[in-house]
Order: C-alpha cells, then structure tokens, then sequence
C-alpha cells in the first residue's frame, strides 16, 4: 500500500492497513510530528478500544483491552538510549504474546524486532498530507 492522505482519511487507511497486514506486530516510521501516534490512536479505535489511545513516551508501553477483551501494546521507544531498557521491561514476552503490537521509533531497538512484522512508513508532503507506505 502507497496512499496519501489528510487527517479526513485516517479511519478509511486504518480499516485498510488492519484489512492488508499479515502480522500484529506493527513498526511505525517518520519524523517526529508525521502522524505515528494520530494514526496509531485510529487504529485502536479500529481495533475495538473504547479508552483514548496515547503515546507512551515516558513509561515505554500502554496496554489497552478491546471490546472483545484483545489485549493491544502501544510502544515508543523515542527515549529509550540502549536496548536492554527494552529487555528490562520484558519486551520479548510482549513481542511474543500473539496480542497487536504498535510500536513507535522501532529503530531504537532493531535488534530486538520480531521478523514477522509490518513496517508503516509515514513521511509529510508539502501541501501537509502524509504519504504512508507499507513494507
């Protein structure tokens, strides 16, 4: 998938990244301010969460449940300096606990991703869209 989009499209790309992607384990990539945590909070609302979605800058992961009791981890790894910050917390068992994953600034620990995976490139247009790219 190669879409641009406005902030209007975001519940109809949310639908379709759920509907395309093979794996649960989600990368997001871009520059900060490029729409990783917007696009993250549409698909929590896809998948079924009542509570508002926000990034866990601070605490590494926020856990929600879905109205179908699914469990969904949201990560931002912006802050975090070394790797085992991550395996501190456990990282492999989320990783590993067959429940969505999303997961923002993955590059800070790409040693740690699992391979099965989708990577969600968002980058900002000059007329304020974003293009998102699915690899």
């Amino acid at each position: 998938m190669n879409k641009n989009y406005s902030i209007s499209d975001l519940n109809l790309i949310a639908k379709r990244i759920l509907a395309t992607t093979k794996h649960k384990t989600l990368l997001f990539y871009g520059e900060m301010g490029a729409g990783k945590t917007t696009l993250i909070k549409e698909l929590c609302k896809e998948l079924g969460i009542e509570d508002v979605a926000s990034s866990p800058t601070f605490s590494l992961v926020n856990e929600y449940h879905t109205v179908k009791n699914d469990i969904v981890y949201h990560f931002d790894f912006y802050r975090i300096e070394d790797e085992n910050e991550a395996l501190d917390i456990g990282i492999e068992d989320y990783f590993y606990s067959n429940a969505w994953c999303l997961i923002e600034w993955p590059k800070n620990i790409e040693n740690l991703l699992p391979l099965e995976s989708t990577e969600i490139h968002i980058s900002v247009l000059e007329n304020g869209q974003r293009n998102i790219q699915l690899k």
